[in-house]
């Protein structure tokens, strides 16, 4: 049973943080109904709250549903949770048979800018609820309003990938988000082709250059490789303006995704006699039929040896003969038209994300898009702060806002 007095419900999130957030068991169904105010019981089901990593359900809805992600993985869960610390309140739709119809993942934040969020997830592109129905999404969402309501000041922040929530549920308020990339990959059989005759020209162009450069791609097998790679993902988030995420975060998936085949992390090096040089490396996420561009890090200086253009050769042919049929190349800031091209020219289409929020509220988020005022007046300024001190203040920009 679960209680319902915010004293109780602190001792339970220090509890979930405790036990690093997760169990590691895998046994059957195990979940917590919602008693009291909190119960929440509509139609032909229930809604009800679940530890996804203990109920084996939670991924066998996600990984059967086409909309399903590595976003909603119960191993993304638990990477955030433990690598920033917040606790996750999970909640489910069950039939009366035990089938789950429907799923959708909170994380419980207490943040120094929003002290009180349930958002869906933090530091995810998006990963709103997924259901077999509007009624079941309907259902899941009016039992987390009704979850933030009795906490006091809490806020609901939703990040989805299509419009309308608002249209069935009045009480929610919509933002228009960033576009994200993603490119339908054709059949193993079929030939490659990236987007139009001018744009496949161009990528053959820049893959070839790179080869005749001594540049060659292969996977990281060792956490030392990773940790020289961030060092090159801590200057491009210096030089883009983007708060970097902490060495913690990436080391935990590492450990915890990788050995599933959910993440792998690329690099790109040039090899001039004896000596090799780590130009580049992309991390990437995988889970069912879709490959996603998850981070970069590159040298600034080496770019013109194309690393980050035979990485994508690489990643989108790997994906393709592994038989996903998408891959996700990721999210763009409106006024980034540089990165735009980068991604379109592979022939990725884009399409807009939406953020809902119960009640309306400022989104913080807002504070480091392309086009905000902060971005604009201290870019210059953020280029010549050490990396170190950007990966001390990105971690706790992570965990505070």
């Amino acid at each position: 049973m679960l209680p319902n007095s915010r004293t109780n419900h602190q001792k339970r999130t220090l509890s979930l943080i405790g036990r690093n957030a997760f169990s590691m068991k895998r046994g059957g169904p195990r979940h917590v109904e919602l008693t009291g105010n909190s119960k929440t019981v509509f139609g032909r089901g229930r809604v009800i709250r679940v530890d996804p990593l203990e109920d084996t359900r939670w991924e066998a809805f996600v990984a059967a549903h086409p909309d399903g992600s590595v976003y909603h993985h119960p191993l993304w869960l638990q990477v955030i949770t433990q690598a920033y610390g917040d606790a996750p309140v999970c909640f489910a739709y069950e039939t009366a048979d035990g089938q789950l119809l429907g799923v959708l993942p909170l994380v419980h934040k207490r943040g120094l800018l929003n002290r009180n969020r349930f958002a869906s997830l933090p530091h995810t592109p998006v990963a709103g609820p997924l259901a077999s129905d509007a009624k079941v999404t309907k259902a899941m969402v009016n039992a987390a309003i009704q979850w933030v309501r009795e906490h006091k000041g809490a806020q609901l922040q939703l990040k989805v990938t299509a419009s309308g929530l608002e249209t069935a549920i009045s009480e929610l308020s919509a933002v228009l988000w960033e576009e994200s990339y993603e490119l339908k990959l054709p059949n193993p059989a079929q030939p490659m082709r990236f987007g139009n005759s001018r744009n496949h020209a161009r990528i053959k162009w820049a893959v070839n250059k790179a080869t005749r450069c001594g540049v060659s791609v292969r996977e990281a097998v060792h956490e030392s490789e990773l940790r020289g790679w961030y060092q090159l993902y801590l200057e491009t988030m210096r030089w883009h303006f983007v708060p970097a995420r902490p060495y913690k975060f990436f080391q935990r998936a590492w450990d915890v995704l990788r050995p599933r085949g959910l993440m792998k992390l690329l690099v790109a090096e040039q090899k001039t006699g004896a000596v090799v040089q780590l130009l580049a490396g992309s991390v990437f996420l995988t889970f069912a039929r879709t490959m996603y561009y998850a981070f970069n890090g590159r040298r600034r200086d080496a770019l013109a040896l194309r690393p980050n253009d035979i990485i994508q050769w690489h990643a989108i042919r790997e994906a393709c003969a592994r038989g996903c049929r998408r891959y996700d190349l990721g999210e763009v800031a409106d006024s980034d038209h540089g990165l735009a091209d980068f991604k379109a020219k592979w022939g990725a289409e884009p399409r807009r994300f939406y953020r809902y929020y119960y009640p309306p509220s400022r989104d913080y988020g807002l504070l480091f898009r392309e086009d905000s005022f902060l971005r604009r007046h201290t870019r210059t300024m953020w280029r010549h702060i050490p990396l170190g001190a950007t990966a001390v203040l990105g971690e706790w920009l992570y965990r505070n806002v």
